[in-house]
């Protein structure tokens, strides 16, 4: 069974990084007041994220459910491809 708090983790990382790549209103807002989205501040915050990602993948392979390997493995895919192209 997957466990929530874990996918609260990707969540949120990932919801970070497209909150800086001016995807989500609500948080795009809030960014946006904390300084976050400025051109170089809003790459910076993407790439930190995903780097996040990425090592919470690598630390974790092998010890995830179906569900946590999956949901974290498409945040890393999603946000690898929006910050390579």
């Amino acid at each position: 069974m997957a466990n929530p708090e874990f996918l609260g983790l990707v969540h949120s990382l990932q919801a970070t990084a497209e909150a800086a790549l001016g995807d989500i209103n609500a948080a795009t807002a809030s960014a946006n007041r904390d300084g976050l989205l400025a051109a170089d501040r809003a790459r910076q915050t993407a790439d930190r994220s995903l780097k996040l990602l990425s090592m919470l993948a690598e630390k974790t392979r092998g010890n995830l459910d179906f569900t946590e390997a999956e949901v974290l493995s498409n945040a890393v895919t999603s946000l690898r491809e929006r910050l390579h192209n």
